[in-house]
């Protein structure tokens, strides 16, 4: 492991972390509170932690494949733990265990929370709650990568081992202009959303704030009844946004070109936006007795599908107290996901596409020895190397899940509970069912759960990999 690469990226982290911080404090000091300068001291942390570890910045090239993933791994979990900092200052979340889960389920987009009161938060502390979800949506590496030159080409292993699906490819060739797009495409959005928000009567701190939830598929409300209690328009249009959040961003930039009919054939795409009308319409039927009028039942079920296959975790009814098979539907669209190179989560719609068409491969085979058949999306033959780690990928995961819900059940809860509880922390989904449904929340659990599903948070945010390096004994050991 190089040590000095990896300390460097460390400290650029927690200096843009100190700068994230006082957009809080200044939200604090506009509504007259104490807890703004909680904000400012964790900055002022921040700022003298990573000026020691960025000090001497190493000679290029020293950023290889597993410093890339190790240093991603190991920077969201400093992120983590300097950015609960404030709420335990505060006292806004006193126990340090509750706001590490908190601020890892903002920064990983997850929307899980342990809070039963959130409206006894202060304004600087509800921001800084969403606000952790907008810096996690497209990601704190692709973020620096845009401003700073970091460590010249290399610096794509870091984009690798962020961004979400099977495979990263630069839009343009230069990694730093591709950053740039991403994120011009990301908060265009976002600030469109928010001007909806505005016209359509929210005030200002509310529309921020769920904007920054759904651009970044993370869920955070800022009221104790989640999004229940908004205008119907409101939750169509943040409904709406939350699909649009799930796309590939490929799509957006080839339409930016104008090259309209080959975004509209990306396959990934497709299967995506067919799967949640199927799943809006079959559910808007299962559920059709529950709601006084067509518009209410489909605007339920458009919007929890919206919100669970993105992993955003945004509710507008009580989803727990739907049918069973209603439910088995929404838990489909959890394992699912969004699609590559979003800020949603789940397994991906690439991956699904690739196993799908690696059974078919298999069938084909079997009728036909001799023939040569290939793994094709949009056209392109897929990699060999893609379908190696789709399936790696998909491993792991079980493994993980399964390893998860075993030390969770120690918990001694229902098996639903410890089932969508990983489901929904590894997901980044944020609500399950049973115990920690959209009306409940994950603040009953023990310290030890709570651990082991902010692990989780992570993981899945950053694809596992890059979580499960850092825990490998063997990645600490030094290079020669």
């Amino acid at each position: 492991m190089n040590y000095g690469v990896v300390f460097y990226i460390l400290g650029w982290i927690l200096k843009a972390e100190s700068i994230f911080l006082l957009f809080p404090f200044i939200v604090g000091l506009i509504y007259g509170e104490g807890a703004a300068w909680s904000y400012l001291l964790t900055a002022g942390i921040c700022l003298v932690a990573g000026v020691l570890l960025s000090l001497r910045k190493p000679k290029k090239g020293g950023l290889f494949l597993k410093e890339g993933f190790f240093v991603v791994g190991l920077g969201w979990t400093f992120m983590s733990v300097f950015g609960a900092l404030p709420f335990v200052f505060s006292n806004d979340i006193p126990h340090f265990m509750d706001a590490l889960f908190e601020t890892a389920s903002g920064l990983s987009t997850t929307g899980a929370s342990i809070l039963s009161d959130i409206e006894a938060l202060s304004h600087a502390s509800l921001f800084w709650r969403s606000f952790t979800h907008l810096l996690g949506g497209m990601g704190v590496f692709v973020f620096l990568s845009a401003l700073l030159p970091m460590l010249g080409g290399n610096s794509v292993n870091l984009m690798k081992a962020e961004s979400t699906g099977p495979s990263v490819d630069k839009l343009v060739p230069k990694l730093k202009d591709t950053a740039k797009i991403l994120y011009a495409i990301y908060l265009a959005m976002g600030l469109i959303e928010c001007i909806i928000l505005l016209c359509l009567g929210l005030p200002v701190f509310d529309s921020l704030c769920y904007t920054f939830g759904t651009i970044g598929t993370g869920g955070f409300g800022i009221k104790n009844d989640g999004l229940f209690s908004l205008d119907p328009a409101v939750q169509w249009v943040i409904g709406i946004f939350m699909v649009l959040s799930g796309v590939n961003y490929s799509m957006y930039f080839l339409m930016l070109r104008r090259k309209f009919k080959q975004a509209f054939s990306l396959e990934e795409v497709r299967l995506y936006l067919a799967f949640i009308i199927v799943s809006v319409v079959i559910i808007g039927f299962n559920i059709s007795h529950m709601y006084s009028g067509t518009e209410e039942t489909i605007r339920h079920s458009f919007f929890q599908v919206s919100s669970l296959i993105t992993s955003t975790g945004f509710s507008t009814t009580d989803f727990d107290r739907w049918p069973e098979f209603s439910k088995c539907v929404l838990i489909l669209c959890m394992v699912m996901g969004a699609c590559a190179g979003s800020t949603g989560g789940g397994i991906k719609m690439s991956r699904v596409l690739i196993m799908f068409k690696s059974v078919k491969k298999q069938f084909q085979m079997l009728i036909h020895p001799r023939a040569v058949s290939k793994i094709r999306i949009d056209g392109v033959v897929v990699d060999h190397d893609v379908v190696r780690s789709t399936n790696a990928y998909i491993v792991l995961f079980i493994i993980v899940y399964a390893v998860s819900t075993l030390l969770i059940s120690l918990e001694n809860v229902d098996f639903t509970t410890s089932f969508t509880s990983v489901l929904a922390t590894l997901n980044n989904m944020g609500p399950g069912l049973n115990k920690v449904g959209p009306t409940a929340n994950f603040g009953f659990m023990s310290d030890f759960s709570k651990l082991i599903l902010t692990f989780d948070m992570l993981a899945g945010r950053l694809e596992l990999f890059p979580m499960l390096l850092i825990i490998v004994p063997k990645s600490w050991r030094k290079s020669l």
